[in-house]
């Protein structure tokens, strides 16, 4: 392979900046642009050792750096690899760059180092979706989830249930060829026995895989009410800062306001809207349809209420257009003697939470009602995990089959037929990991890969 190089930091000054050098020239290519204070050559260094000297550009030094050098395969990318750790302001780590692709190196697409430790057998495709998803994580929980992915929690469990059906597959295939010889345990019960278990494995990551989407990817979350309920303090509470305008006015906010913010580890992308009524006013009118359709496309909903004043018609009205959705309640202005009947509201929505967004209290309670109707609050991010959906339409596919070989093997039909069944179940877990991945499903996943990773 070609060697390639990249910067591997982002792309924003910093207090260090690293370019990473990866493939069979590396060393050279380092040796061509570093000039180590010890006067020895990077390529003459063991793995895994480092040295301090002078990044040259077109023969002009341009900075002092450190050169760390990995040998193959005991490499990020199983290749030898050099990191040059240079001060991370943007032009000097972009000229350090420049020295190594006209020195031989060329530029690296997005994901090609992890592809390469993908292609070199340094990890899965479970493992390298995990250190996409690790860098992408937002919030605690999402990081510890994909940190498990990449340590190979998720390839672990598929391996294991793919080598059971391979055992039992070999088996079966033995018994057909040779079918006076001694098999193992061949019954329908035992074979039974294998496919419920893979079934009830695949059945529980598949389980997981909406609550854990939740916490990998945040929720669409919206804030909806009459006017003048306590929507945008509730906004500016959760984000801590005053993101939306607060008046004592009606009507205030006219548009969706959003903002991404972590409640409990949790990432709710938040939009404050404009208050559900039936106004006359064209822009007022405008942000209405706009809260309206915002709830439609929301995950959860956050309905708030005014604790101080009974319900009205368009509170009720919001009953129906939160019905079937993930909805929670928010009775706000508990400091304010209460006038609304909160009875009704436990009949329509899945949590009712009182809160006062004006004194800060209630924000416990709901953080952990959010957690509830989303399904995050037993969570477990040290379990196996469906990372993405590709990951989720493998196990589907597979479990589809296996339900193929248990329906076979409880009405009778031929053994061979059960085999078809479970190979197939083994084809989609393979893929699953990369084993037998097409050349088109590695280009997909490595295509949202950032560069320099």
């Amino acid at each position: 392979m070609s060697t390639i190089a990249a910067i591997s930091t982002g792309q924003a000054a910093g207090g260090i900046g690293i370019v990473r050098i990866s493939g069979e020239d590396a060393l050279a290519v380092a040796d061509r642009i570093f000039r180590p204070v010890s006067k020895k050559p990077l390529s003459s260094l063991p793995g895994y050792h480092a040295a301090f000297g002078t990044v040259l550009c077109g023969g002009v030094p341009v900075d002092e750096a450190v050169a760390l050098v990995f040998r193959a395969p005991k490499s990020y990318t199983g290749e030898d690899v050099v990191e040059i750790s240079c001060h991370g302001g943007l032009y000097v780590t972009r000229q350090v760059l420049r020295a190594a692709l006209q020195n031989g190196a060329r530029a690296a697409e997005a994901g090609e180092f992890t592809r390469r430790a993908f292609l070199n057998g340094k990890m899965d495709l479970t493992r390298a979706e995990g250190v996409m998803q690790l860098i992408a994580a937002q919030g605690e929980q999402a990081a510890q989830a994909a940190f498990g992915a990449l340590e190979g929690r998720l390839s672990g469990e598929i391996d294991a249930i793919s080598d059971r059906l391979k055992a039992t597959s070999a088996a079966l295939a033995a018994w057909v060829d040779y079918p006076d010889e001694d098999i193992d345990d061949l019954s329908d019960g035992a074979l039974l026995q294998v496919v419920d278990g893979a079934r009830h494995s695949l059945s529980a990551l598949i389980a997981r895989f909406d609550s854990g989407r939740a916490v990998r990817e945040g929720v669409d979350t919206v804030i909806v009410g009459r006017p003048n309920v306590g929507k945008s303090t509730l906004m500016n509470l959760l984000s801590g800062s005053e993101r939306s305008i607060v008046t004592d006015v009606a009507g205030t906010t006219r548009d969706v306001v959003e903002e991404t913010v972590t409640l409990g580890g949790l990432v709710l992308h938040l939009s404050d809207t404009a208050g559900l009524h039936d106004t006359d006013d064209a822009v007022e009118r405008i942000g209405v349809e706009r809260a309206r359709t915002a709830l439609e496309r929301a995950t959860l909903v956050l309905a708030v209420f005014d604790s101080a004043e009974p319900l009205t018609k368009e509170d009720k009205r919001l009953f129906a257009l939160c019905k079937g959705k993930k909805a929670i309640a928010v009775i706000n202005k508990t400091d304010l003697p209460q006038q609304l009947d909160s009875e009704i509201l436990n009949t329509v929505f899945n949590k009712v939470v009182p809160v006062s967004a004006k004194t800060q209290t209630g924000l416990a309670d709901l953080e952990a009602a959010v957690a509830e109707v989303l399904g995050t609050a037993d969570f477990d991010t040290a379990a196996p995990t469906l990372m993405n959906e590709r990951q989720n339409a493998c196990c589907r596919s597979a479990l589809e089959h296996l339900n193929e070989a248990h329906d076979a093997l409880t009405v009778g039909v031929t053994r061979d037929a059960v085999q078809v069944c479970m190979d197939a179940a083994i084809e989609d877990l393979d893929a699953l990991t990369g084993k037998r991945a097409t050349e088109s499903v590695v280009d997909a996943v490595f295509a949202q890969f950032c560069v320099g990773k």
